[in-house]
């Protein structure tokens, strides 16, 4: 996915680029010194901690709103670790405040000259959708889909690949077809083939929220209960839609537009063809944390 980038000469505006009276941006509260070339995002602000626990050292401490983040050091490699709170809104804040830590001089208020390109890896939880998936699995999304539109307001161009799956999705149901944010978004295959070659590959749905959008029925009937089966049912090139959750679509949008690689893998914590559970979560997303450090 492509998208135009602002003039490398041309200021960016004090109400586009808002800084702290100290100089960090404006949610993040970062600079270019807290920021690791190597970034983890998760949702949860308390898996923040759970993962710099790991490091050998850790540098930098910063906690603002629901975004905590530490950067430190693990076995000689330098790792940023970041909660993002949930949703894809919070994705377009989280991914754009980062690339500007790294790419945007905060006293000229201008691009840098030379880019700097991150590795992103979120670090989820995920409900799949067929019953030969186990819970305690893990699964990477080779592409992720939602409805949210973010990617629309900076007028993305779709790859071909992305472009292919979307055309078959739209073909095959008309709720995607017919909403005007939808779109397609694929990961960084080089830190596919990297961290995740030994998981589950397939498409996630990127939900815009957790009842509803994901067909889960409490007081309100959802009205796609059904849409799961028919979602597991899609085939694409070997591909299936394999899992729901929140975030990945945007990370995987907002990463190649910025020249960053980016990768979603999620542990299974919910089965929802056979409505299983997973009773052992925490250790699932402990050894998941653990592969991803090992392997990035």
């Amino acid at each position: 996915m492509q998208a135009n980038l602002r003039d490398k000469n041309s200021e960016i505006p004090h109400s586009e680029l808002i800084l702290r009276p100290e100089g960090s941006i404006y949610h993040l509260g970062i600079t270019a010194e807290h920021i690791a070339k190597k970034v983890i995002i998760v949702g949860d602000p308390e898996r923040v901690p759970k993962i710099s626990d790991l490091f050998d050292v850790v540098t930098h401490k910063i906690e603002s709103r629901e975004f905590i983040i530490h950067t430190g050091k693990y076995k000689g490699k330098e790792i940023t670790v970041i909660s993002s709170g949930i949703g894809v809104d919070n994705i377009d804040i989280v991914m754009t405040e980062l690339d500007a830590a790294v790419n945007v001089d905060y006293t000229t208020r201008k691009p840098k000259p030379v880019h700097t390109s991150l590795e992103i890896v979120r670090i989820g939880t995920s409900g799949c959708m067929h019953s030969d998936i186990p819970v305690g699995s893990f699964v990477s999304s080779a592409y992720s889909f939602a409805l949210d539109g973010v990617p629309h307001t900076y007028d993305a161009v779709p790859s071909e690949s992305e472009q292919k799956l979307q055309t078959a999705l739209a073909s095959q149901f008309s709720w995607l077809a017919n909403n005007s944010g939808f779109y397609v978004a694929k990961c960084n295959q080089e830190l596919h083939d990297r961290i995740a070659f030994d998981a589950i590959h397939g498409i996630t749905a990127t939900a815009n929220g957790f009842y509803g959008p994901q067909g889960r029925s409490v007081r309100l009937k959802s009205n796609m209960e059904n849409r799961i089966d028919e979602y597991a049912a899609f085939r694409h090139d070997g591909l299936r839609v394999t899992n729901f959750e929140m975030e990945s679509a945007g990370i995987y949008a907002m990463a190649s537009m910025l020249g960053h690689k980016a990768l979603s893998v999620c542990a299974i914590l919910v089965n929802r063809a056979t409505k299983e559970f997973n009773s052992d979560s925490l250790r699932s997303v402990e050894t998941l944390i653990r592969t991803v450090l090992e392997r990035f």
